[in-house]
């Protein structure tokens, strides 16, 4: 169990920064209560991850072979680089920094599964464009109904306030079905545990992370999309949902922060308004550029560092 502490330590933090993807706007707006939207993402991130989480496993541990020693620094290179980038206000993919630092591993080993690294890499760009195309498609969908309803100012409130409810929930579920795999398939990979523990014990380690220390985090980050009216921040919520489903069935986990600013730049096209200012654009760009680079070099430099050895002078 000692071994697996690097992984439930990254999906401890993961649980405690991507809450606020799926229930930020949520609270943040006071339309839930933080404890009750934390109890609800709690139960249906470990619901999916067990459920759901099998294929993103298999595709992240089929992409090179690791020994126990190596898993361990694959993870650790992980957390390290999901800190500093979050300690440098950058917003940071964990699904990004796991493939950086397996890729590092790979190298020192010769072997690479290059058809599963395009392919977690294509979903990556595909990531923030389908979370847009969705976001488009749904606000839409839901406007041209919700306009027909004609409700009145507290039915309106009350309707709203049950979907953000329903499409957080099916928000938790996929963030645990796509994400459990950069917790714990790199343990499945070295042949310590096997998918159903991995899936029970990453689910497990996401949701101690949102009951924990998610609160500062969703108060904080929900605030950004509260910018956004009610109803948009339902469209944005459930086109993370959607698009982040979509990648847990072809089996690659991705970045549910990706398909959130996605979601909302798919808003801010049918508003015709600025949802993301151009400076934080970059930012994430930049950050989509380097976490795996960083987590590739942290995870070479931890290998070094460990297989040093002293040579006393003759």
């Amino acid at each position: 169990m000692v071994s697996l502490l690097g992984g439930i330590f990254l999906g401890w933090s993961l649980g405690a920064n991507d809450a606020s993807n799926v229930f930020g706007a949520a609270v943040a707006s006071r339309m839930l209560k933080f404890w009750t939207a934390a109890i609800l993402a709690s139960v249906f991130v470990l619901v999916g991850a067990v459920v759901s989480g099998q294929a993103g496993i298999e595709t992240l541990k089929g992409l090179t072979r690791l020994d126990l020693e190596q898993a361990i620094i694959s993870s650790v290179a992980a957390a390290i680089t999901v800190t500093i980038m979050t300690i440098l206000g950058l917003p940071v993919s964990t699904s990004q920094s796991v493939v950086g630092a397996i890729l590092g591993i790979g190298i020192l080993n010769n072997q690479l599964n290059l058809s599963g690294l395009v392919k977690v890499v294509a979903c990556w760009i595909g990531t923030p464009v389908g979370g847009a195309i969705t976001g488009i498609l749904a606000y839409y969908a839901l406007g041209a109904i919700y306009n027909r309803m004609a409700l009145n100012l507290f039915d309106s409130d009350m309707l709203l306030r049950t979907c953000l409810v329903i499409a957080g929930s099916y928000g938790a579920y996929t963030l645990g079905a796509n994400n459990v795999a950069n917790v714990t398939a790199v343990f499945v990979g070295a042949e310590l545990i096997g998918i159903l523990s991995a899936a029970l014990i990453g689910g497990a380690s996401i949701a101690l992370g949102i009951l924990t220390f998610s609160r500062p985090v969703m108060e904080t980050v929900g605030r950004k999309l509260v910018r956004l009216d009610p109803f948009s921040s339902l469209v944005v919520v459930l086109s993370m949902g959607i698009t982040t489903h979509v990648y847990t069935l072809i089996g690659v986990p991705v970045s549910t922060s990706q398909a959130v600013v996605g979601g909302v730049l798919g808003v801010g096209i049918v508003k015709g308004v600025n949802t993301v200012s151009r400076k934080t654009l970059y930012n994430i760009i930049l950050a989509w550029c380097l976490t795996p680079v960083v987590a590739c070099f942290f995870s070479l430099a931890i290998s070094f560092l460990l297989h040093l050895r002293y040579m006393p002078p003759n």
